[in-house]
């Protein structure tokens, strides 16, 4: 219950990150930050009742750059849904596999680094795809980094914070 995540917006409403449901009442009750959207209740103490925000909007803007999204393994599988992309299988245990691999020249980048299960890595080896007889279900992208694409797994549970990640 404390610990249920809130979406934290800058003061002119941009997304800007997310933080358990304590650290939002503790920014609320100091009036740091100003609730917006309350969907999920009341906490009650001895002499008070602390609504439960869902998202919160800070009082003070908050300069921060944009948002780059770097290669490394989180983003491969988040990009990939954790989802082989030789086989199809899901998991949570995945690989990440160089389509070309790195002693034939294969880079470090978003455009060769694909999700892949133990088994079709390891068929896969240090072979190229045409050599390995194997093939992509989908090719691989450079993801936006939208506020969308960056807190989608959040979404599921809290559908409206839709509205406040359109357009970012």
């Amino acid at each position: 219950m404390l610990y249920e995540p809130v979406l934290i917006l800058n003061a002119n409403f941009e997304p800007l990150n997310v933080c358990p449901t304590r650290r939002a009442i503790t920014l609320i009750v100091v009036g740091k930050a100003k609730m917006v959207l309350n969907g999920r209740g009341y906490i009650h103490t001895i002499n008070q009742a602390y609504p439960r925000p869902s998202v919160i909007r800070l009082e003070a803007m908050i300069k921060h750059p944009r948002p780059q999204l770097r290669v490394n393994r989180r983003e491969i599988l988040r990009r990939d849904e954790y989802t082989c992309q030789y086989c199809g299988k899901r998991d949570v245990w995945m690989t990440i596999d160089h389509i070309l691999p790195r002693r034939l020249g294969g880079e470090y980048s978003w455009e060769n680094l694909v999700t892949a299960c133990p088994r079709c890595n390891h068929c896969k080896g240090g072979r190229t795809l045409q050599q390995a007889n194997m093939s992509l279900l989908h090719q691989p992208f450079t993801p936006s980094p939208s506020a969308k694409y960056r807190f989608r797994q959040y979404l599921k549970n809290n559908h409206e914070w839709g509205q406040f990640l359109e357009g970012w």
